[in-house]
């Protein structure tokens, strides 16, 4: 065998091995909720820019951006701009491989972007973007996700990209994000991924987010249930689930058939 080959048939049994141990996702589990008491996704920056996400799910959008290759990915949910920032440097490298002059200032839909949505986006954190070297790879939209102005705007400058990637982590209440679904999910290409932040929720204690609108029963994981109901051409990744083990979005990596 191909030693490539053998090396990912070696993985893949044990990612599926590791699917299967249940003690192993019970340590993980616990290791969440502990980790997630004390902000311990807060820890982390891209690029100059604090990224509220796990290590591994840092690394898990790393690896589907080089292997799907969109040219835009949709983001609701800026803060600080950590995410922008991973996935404008991951397609600006996409850019460098296919050849392309990353001096240019050409205009939009003539290179990757990354497109990010936010109902409030701080000055000091649009000042600290718009001065990022990954600028030219990013835009931004201000409202609420789930508005029909924004969603217009969106969905006509997706019209100039041939490969949409979606990534939803606004706000994480069930009808909300219900309501970007149903807004952005059929935007992504086949053969590219939706992510759906935040789904750990529903396994969290019912008590962990007292100051916050969602919880168990309310949240992006409901909200993702209720929506593959009537999106049969999505389909969770449970192997990403299996190898992360650490995440904030178990089963919210979703491939488009």
């Amino acid at each position: 065998m191909d030693p490539l080959r053998e090396f990912a048939a070696e993985r893949a049994r044990q990612i599926n091995s590791i699917r299967n141990d249940e003690a192993f996702n019970k340590l993980s589990h616990d290791w969440t909720i502990a980790s997630a008491e004390r902000r311990y996704f807060y820890n982390f920056d891209w690029m100059g820019r604090p990224i509220i996400q796990y290590p591994q799910d840092i690394v898990a959008v790393q690896e589907i951006i080089w292997r799907t290759k969109p040219d835009l990915i949709i983001e609701t949910g800026i803060a600080h701009g950590g995410s922008l920032a991973l996935s404008a440097s991951m397609l600006a490298l996409l850019d460098l491989a296919d050849g392309k002059n990353l001096q240019t200032q050409e205009p939009l839909g003539s290179r990757r972007q990354v497109l990010g949505i936010d109902i409030d986006i701080r000055p000091h954190n649009r000042s600290a973007l718009e001065k990022h070297p990954l600028a030219p790879w990013m835009e931004f939209l201000e409202g609420s996700s789930t508005s029909q102005n924004i969603v217009d705007q969106v969905r006509e400058i997706s019209k100039s990209y041939p490969k949409v990637m979606v990534l939803l982590d606004s706000m994480h209440t069930h009808d909300h994000v219900l309501a970007e679904l149903e807004a952005y999910g059929d935007l992504v290409s086949p053969g590219n991924y939706l992510v759906v932040f935040d789904t750990f929720v529903e396994d969290l204690p019912a008590d962990f987010y007292p100051d916050r609108p969602w919880g168990v029963g309310n949240n992006p994981r409901t909200a993702l249930n209720q929506w593959l109901k009537s999106n049969d051409d999505f389909e969770v990744d449970l192997a990403m689930d299996a190898k992360l083990q650490i995440s904030v979005a178990h089963a919210g990596y979703l491939l488009r058939k």
